[in-house]
């Protein structure tokens, strides 16, 4: 059972709604400059953006808070929204979307095979590299509106972690403590081995980035630290609405 707290997180989904609403999109007209590797790169995080999230919407509507269900769904819609803008993004490059990928097929399958608490851990290990993909993504191009995009969905992602982290505390708190640990140490393997194949399939666009395949799953590995303590019981973030990050 979901315990209290939920209403604060809806409240911050519909903030940032309203703010986005108020900002507008960015300025896709611009266009933007992509190698062949950037644009690679970017089809398939854009694929792994782009589901409808029903499965995650039923587990938690039979989780019990009415709250947190609503909040999944604002979640779901941010993103959505990223996939959105991704998507316009390649077509500010002239470039398509793709139809799936492997790695998104992957995920999907795994998150779908058990309950909610299974698919919040496996859905953390995609948010955790995408924290350290947007960043790198934002940070290592001169392309204006790349920048901004990235930006904009890395300030998302960066509120998405301590919402999921509250949910999963939650979830692991009845386990004894070598039960959480044990949980969270595979969770860090699990996204180890996840971090590494998006540096080997990604490899050439981060390179162009400035990112080495070593750094990046050494960077999303030191960043992941604070995610798998609050996991295992330790302080939860509030809402990024409320000054705080991870």
């Amino acid at each position: 059972m979901i315990k209290t707290g939920y209403g604060a997180w809806v409240r911050e989904f519909e903030a940032e709604r309203e703010r986005r609403a108020a900002l507008g999109d960015p300025e896709w007209g611009q266009g933007a400059r992509l190698s062949p590797e950037i644009v690679r790169s970017i089809q398939k995080f854009q694929v792994g953006e782009d589901g409808d999230g029903s499965a995650l919407c039923g587990k938690a509507d039979r989780a019990g808070d009415p709250l947190y269900g609503e909040a999944v769904r604002l979640f779901v819609a941010e993103e959505q929204n990223h996939a959105r803008m991704l998507k316009l993004l390649l077509a500010a490059a002239g470039a398509a979307t793709l139809e799936g990928h492997w790695s998104d097929a992957a995920f999907v399958r795994v998150r779908r095979l058990l309950g909610l608490r299974v698919e919040l851990l496996v859905l953390m290990v995609a948010e955790a590299v995408a924290l350290g993909y947007y960043r790198a993504l934002r940070d290592g191009t001169a392309d204006a509106l790349v920048r901004e995009v990235a930006g904009r969905i890395l300030a998302d992602e960066e509120r998405h972690v301590p919402f999921h982290c509250m949910r999963l505390r939650e979830g692991l708190a009845a386990l004894p403590r070598p039960a959480r640990q044990a949980v969270t140490a595979g969770w860090c393997g699990l996204l180890a081995g996840a971090a590494a194949l998006v540096a080997v399939d990604h490899g050439p666009a981060l390179r162009e980035l400035g990112v080495g395949r070593g750094a990046f799953v050494a960077q999303t590995l030191r960043r992941s630290g604070r995610m798998a303590r609050a996991m295992a019981g330790g302080p939860v973030p509030a809402p990024a609405g409320a000054g705080a990050q991870v």
